[in-house]
Formats: structure tokens, C-alpha cells, sequence
């Protein structure tokens, strides 16, 4: 393996890990500058390359392969700064995206008004034309009428094309006209088939995610584009891969056409470092995941040495939100990272988040104009961070800052300071339990069971309380836990997965049909991989699965193949049996004799990289002497808490709590009882199934 870089740029922070050629990790963080986001990640950059005494030139052109995951597509999906999108149905079905897939957590609440579509109602163009469930033309495509919608599409300045006509999937012929008409008529103008990008049944999902798509593809391609530029002029002529939603990574070219794939890419990747983490640090193959940065908590889950995905990813709240519609790493977020920020609410309870303050201005600690309070301001108030070692010194904070925006809280609660701040991040931890129990406790998990990975910069702070109330056997959080998602990069593979459909029954199966829809997948994937073989990425696999359910039954369990091909009905027998026990461990119920429907069939391809060998990180300067500081782990009274340097420790060392360790990018706090041992991998270990659960007011809840 050569060097390489992978580069995560989230909301506050652009992470940089270097590996070289003995698989040794060099970290560095530097705030994201959204405007540009090479001057960020060149700062980052800089940072790294001053630590390996080089410069960053040299370090650019030393690489082989830089991986680029982003979190720019979700953030303009989320904000709405996304492109004016025209979208092409078939006519008489005009409300794809307004219909959604029906339905609301609470049926019977009118309080709260019908969701807006993704693409406004008047974007939508109706398209005379009919195809039907069997691929036949009920009504050929008028063209005319086609070229006139179109020019209206060019005069209301229109900038991307979402096209999905009804039963595409069987026949695509009047899409694929569309597509050229608009390259004929709006030149320039990006557009997206939905039977391209996600041939599969449920047209609203299909829709949605060509929407989607089409929507973000001004903005990520001029943002590829110009970082693609910023990276060769800085010297990089290796190649650029960028991560995906999947938790592989593409070419950077192959994404700008599929841009959907780069939307919730980041935290997608954060579980594929954590399984790594969990094999070599702990026993068991289930692991939760949590990633907490200064925007969002995450939370992921690896079942069965398997990271677990999902094709329910919704950007807002399930039904009411936008739906994605492609198969996405099941990672679930909150409002609830190191930037989130405390507020009374209208009763007078004490929130945390969904708000943050973000890079631009930041926690008022960071001094940077920033006027909230935030969980980090409550972070530095208690003793947890030190002022001067934030970023490895490179970012003093300010405390007086973070009192003088606390001090409002304080008074209109009516309590001390640093109860308020204590009680900010007890509020926080519960924020996390609950979306941990969500991907758990909800999905037939016990917590109790699995090893507790942690990432992100604020990790840290709160996650051996939340361990212990969930009782986690185990956490791991990493020396590098600050760049979780940008380590898990550094053990991804290029990953792309393409589905077809095609309805059979268990009871009536017809082989030939599938391996038919089997045989077209493989030529899709193997095409896809050709000219990435020709770049000297050879090592790949195909792996198979499909969409199933009781015949009776409306959502799909995805189920994996038990061969390459059905060469007879034993193959079928075992996916009827693979698909009952599917069903029996999600709802803890099967039912052998019901038929069973398969619907969308699906391929994914896996061009393997080298992975490093190591995962710890490199030491910086020397470690200073071991000092005591102030921390407050309960509303009782501060205590003298021992403060250790990660570097300063010998592997197999154990530090008792109270405690804080102190990496640049993170730091671990410790509370009384609870000890934290350095592994050779370069992780800190807490076995929290030995800890005594907390006395008095350790574990009391806050009056706030």
C-alpha cells in the first residue's frame, strides 16, 4: 500500500488522515470553509504535513489515492439551496411526490400541515405517453407535446430535469427519448432517468430519488469540479475517489453523474471504521456506532460482522420528509453534537439542539462571534477541555466567553452555572440514548450486548454515562475517534450496487427469468468496472440480493442469495428458508406457509482496496508533565480530576477515574469509578460491565 489520504468535510470541522506505507495514521482538523472547501481541507492538509516534516505539495504528490467524503448534498438538501428542478410524469399522474407513500406517525393529528413535496407542484410537467406493467406502449410518447414542455421547462430557467414515467422500469424507451430531447433542447441542462439511477418498483421511490438527484447535480458537479482543480493545482495526481452513502467510494467522475450517492456519505462512513475497531479491540460482532460532531449525533449498528443498511433513509421526519430511495448505510442522526445549542423553551424546559452553531460562527468559545451556548461551552465550563490544548493548541478557547452565554441560562433558571452546564449535557446524553435505542432496542437489539464504538471530536464527553445507562458491555473509542468517518475511508472499498426488478413467487418460481434479470446485472456492473480495472483496481466480487415478502404483506425484508444462480429448486428452497428466518428475527414471527414474492433484485460490486495494517495514530510533540484539573462529574462538588496525554501512555496502562485523557482532536472523560486501559491497536478500552452503576448525586437528575 502507497500513502494515502481521505478527507471528511462536515459542518464545523474538515478531517485529514494520512496513512503511509506501514499503515501508520497522521490526523489533523481544520474548521470547514463552505465557500471553498479546499481552503479548509488545505489547512488541514498543512497541518499534517507539517507534523510528517514535509511539505504539502510533497505530501499530495506522494499519494496514491485521496478519498473525499462531503456533507455539502445534504446540507442543501436540507436548507432547500438546491437547483430549480423540472419534473417529467406521465400524464394523469401528476402527484407522485405530493401522495408520497401516505400515512403519519399520528393519524389522527391535524394540527400540523400537509408536508410540501420535494419539487414544488408547480414544477411538474405532465408527459403524454403510456407504458404498463408489462413493458407494453398503451400510448406512444407525443413528441410534440413533449418538445412543448420542454421550451416551457427552458423559459421558466429551469436548471436540472427529474424525469419518471410510469413503468419505466419494464420499458424505458419514452425516458431515454426524453433524455435526448433534452440534450437537444436544453443543452448544458443536467438531467436524471429513474430508471437509470433506481430501476425499481414503487414509483414514488423511484421518483423521489431521480428528484433528488437531478436537484443536487449543478451544485456537486461545479463542487467536484472545482476541488478536482484545487487538488491537481496543489499538486495531487493520484486518484480521486469520494465516499458514498453505500460505505464504499466511487470515482470522482462516476459520482458527479450519480450525485444522490454522496448525500449522508459522511456518517455512513463512521460504521465502516468501527467495525474494523470492534475486531481488533473487542470480542462479539455486534457493535453500535456513534459518531458525535459538531452538528449531529449519528448512530449505526454492525450486526453480525455485517454493518447494516437500509432503503428507509429519510431526510426529515419517516412519511413526511423526502425520502432517499437508494440502499444507504442505516445510520440514524439527531440534533445533538458539540455545537448544538441549550435554549428554554416556550414551558420553560431546558432544550438542546436541533440548532447549532456550526463553523461559521461556532460555540462562543471559539471566539469567532458566536453568542449561544452550546454543549461545548457547558464541555469547557465543567473542567473537561482544557483552553489551551484544543486542536493540540492551535485553537484557544475562551472561557470567559462560554460563562458570559451561560449566565443568561443561569438566570432565567435561577441556578448556578455550572449546573446549567451539567444539566446542558445531561440533556444531550438523553437526546443520544433515545436515538440509540431506536436502532436497537426498536430493531429486536440489545444494547447490553454490543460493544460501544465512539467517534467524532465530542465523543468523549458523554459517552461512558450513556454506556452505563444502556448497559454496553464495552467501549471503544480510538485514539483517532475525532476522524472517524475520515478513518473509516481508509478501510472502504469501491462499492456500487444496482437493482432491477422483477416479480417471483415462491410457489410458481421462474428461474429463468431471474437469472435472466441476474445475467443483466452482472453486465451493468461489469461494464461499471472496466475502465477501473484498466486504472488497476482488480480484486472485485458480486454479491446478490432481493427484496421479499408474504404475499400478503406491503414492505420488503432484504434478503441475500444463496448462490450466483438458480441452477435449481434447491437454490429456491434456501432462499425461502433465508427469507423466513429474516422474517423471524425482525418480528420475531415466520410464517412457512404463505408464499412468498421476491420484487427488486439486486447486484453490488466490490473492487477491494489495500487497507493500512495499523490504526493508531502518530505521536506529536512531547507529552508535558501529568497535571490535575477542576472537572465536575456530578451537582454535588468538582473534583480533582487527573489529566493524562494519550501519547504519554504505555500500551496495557490503566487510568482510574476521575479522570480526563487528553488527545488534540478529543478527549475522554473518565468519572470516579471507571478506569480506561490504552490497547495496542492505540484505542482506550472501558469495560463497563465491571463498573458499579454511580451513588447519590452522580447519577441524580438535574432540577432543570
Amino acid at each position: 500500500m502507497g500513502w494515502r489520504i481521505t478527507v471528511d468535510t462536515g459542518g464545523t470541522f474538515t478531517d485529514v488522515v494520512v496513512a503511509d506505507p506501514d499503515g501508520r495514521f497522521t490526523i489533523a482538523k481544520a474548521l470547514t470553509t463552505p465557500a471553498r472547501i479546499f481552503e479548509g481541507m488545505g489547512a488541514a492538509l498543512d497541518t499534517a504535513a507539517e507534523r510528517l516534516a514535509t511539505s504539502t505539495r510533497d505530501l499530495l504528490g506522494r499519494a496514491d489515492i485521496l478519498i473525499y467524503g462531503t456533507t455539502r448534498a445534504t446540507n442543501a438538501i436540507v436548507t432547500g439551496d438546491v437547483a430549480k428542478t423540472a419534473l417529467l410524469l406521465t400524464e394523469g399522474f401528476p402527484d407522485v411526490l405530493v401522495i408520497k407513500e401516505g400515512g403519519k406517525f399520528d393519524a389522527h393529528d391535524f394540527s400540523r400541515p400537509y408536508p410540501a413535496p420535494y419539487i414544488p407542484r408547480r414544477h411538474t410537467f405532465e408527459i403524454a405517453e403510456r407504458v404498463d406493467a408489462e413493458g407494453e406502449v398503451v400510448r406512444p410518447l407525443d413528441e410534440a407535446q413533449a418538445r412543448r414542455v420542454l421550451e416551457r421547462v427552458q423559459t421558466r430557467g429551469f436548471e436540472a430535469v427529474a424525469v419518471s414515467l410510469l413503468w419505466s422500469i419494464a420499458n424505458p424507451a419514452h425516458e431515454r427519448r426524453l433524455g435526448d430531447l433534452v440534450e437537444e433542447l436544453l443543452p448544458g441542462v443536467p438531467y436524471t432517468l429513474s430508471h437509470e439511477l433506481n430501476p425499481i418498483l414503487r414509483e414514488y421511490r423511484r421518483t423521489s430519488s431521480a428528484a433528488i438527484d437531478a436537484s443536487i447535480k449543478p451544485l456537486m458537479q461545479a463542487h467536484l469540479q472545482q476541488m478536482k482543480a484545487d487538488l491537481r493545482d496543489a499538486g495531487f495526481g493520484g486518484e480521486i475517489l469520494v465516499s458514498t452513502t453505500v460505505g464504499g467510494c466511487l470515482d470522482i467522475d462516476g459520482v458527479a453523474e450519480r450525485p444522490i450517492h454522496t448525500v449522508r456519505s459522511g456518517p455512513a462512513m463512521a460504521p465502516v471504521a468501527a467495525r474494523t475497531y470492534a475486531e481488533r479491540e473487542a470480542s462479539g460482532d455486534t457493535a453500535l456506532v456513534i459518531d458525535t460532531g459538531g452538528t449531529t449525533f449519528d448512530v449505526g449498528l454492525v450486526r453480525d460482522g455485517e454493518i447494516v443498511s437500509t432503503q428507509e433513509t429519510w431526510l426529515g421526519e419517516r412519511f413526511t420528509g423526502h425520502l432517499l430511495g437508494v440502499p444507504a448505510v442505516d445510520v440514524r442522526s439527531v440534533g445533538a453534537g458539540g455545537g448544538s445549542i441549550a435554549w428554554i423553551d416556550e414551558g420553560g424546559l431546558l432544550r438542546v439542539g436541533p440548532q447549532s452553531a456550526g463553523a461559521e460562527p461556532g460555540p462562543a468559545c471559539y471566539g469567532r462571534g458566536g453568542d449561544a451556548p452550546t454543549v461545548t461551552d457547558a464541555a469547557l465550563l465543567l473542567g473537561y477541555l482544557d483552553p489551551d490544548y484544543f486542536l493540540g493548541g492551535r485553537m484557544p478557547l475562551d472561557p470567559e466567553a462560554a460563562r458570559r452565554v451561560f449566565a443568561r441560562l443561569s438566570d432565567t433558571l435561577g441556578v448556578a452555572t455550572e449546573e446549567v452546564a451539567f444539566s446542558v449535557l445531561s440533556v444531550a446524553n438523553e437526546t443520544m440514548i433515545n436515538a440509540i435505542k431506536e436502532i436497537t432496542v426498536s430493531e429486536g437489539v440489545d444494547p447490553s450486548d454490543a460493544v460501544l464504538v465512539a467517534g467524532g471530536g465530542a465523543a468523549g464527553l458523554g459517552i461512558l454515562p450513556i454506556a452505563r445507562e444502556l448497559d454496553c458491555r464495552q467501549v471503544v473509542l480510538p485514539r483517532t475517534a475525532s476522524v472517524l468517518s475520515a478513518c473509516g475511508m481508509q478501510f472502504s472499498n469501491i462499492v456500487v450496487e444496482q437493482a432491477m426488478s422483477g416479480l417471483a413467487r415462491s410457489g410458481d418460481f421462474d428461474r429463468e427469468r431471474v437469472n435472466a434479470i441476474l445475467d443483466r446485472l452482472d453486465a451493468w456492473l461489469e461494464g461499471f468496472a472496466a475502465p477501473l480495472e484498466a486504472r488497476g483496481f482488480h480484486d472485485h466480487a458480486i454479491s446478490y440480493s432481493v427484496d421479499a415478502h408474504y404475499a400478503a404483506q406491503v414492505w420488503e425484508l432484504d434478503v441475500a442469495l444463496p448462490a450466483r444462480r438458480f441452477a435449481s429448486s434447491g437454490e429456491v428452497e434456501k432462499l425461502t428458508e433465508a427469507f423466513h428466518r429474516a422474517h423471524e428475527r425482525v418480528f420475531a414471527v415466520a410464517d412457512p406457509d404463505s408464499e412468498i414474492e421476491f420484487l427488486n433484485w439486486k447486484a453490488r460490486l466490490v473492487l477491494r482496496l489495500d487497507h493500512p495494517r495499523a490504526t493508531h495514530a502518530d505521536p506529536g510533540a512531547p507529552a508535558p508533565a501529568e497535571r490535575r484539573r477542576r472537572a465536575w462529574f456530578d451537582l454535588e462538588r468538582p473534583h480533582e480530576a487527573r489529566v493524562v496525554r494519550g501519547e504519554a501512555l504505555a500500551v496495557g496502562e490503566r487510568v482510574e477515574g476521575p479522570a480526563l485523557l487528553e488527545e488534540e482532536t478529543t478527549t475522554l472523560v473518565v468519572p470516579p469509578g471507571m478506569s480506561a486501559e490504552l490497547t495496542p491497536h492505540g484505542s482506550f478500552v472501558v469495560d463497563v460491565a465491571a463498573v458499579s452503576p454511580p451513588a447519590g448525586d452522580a447519577g441524580r437528575t438535574p432540577r432543570v
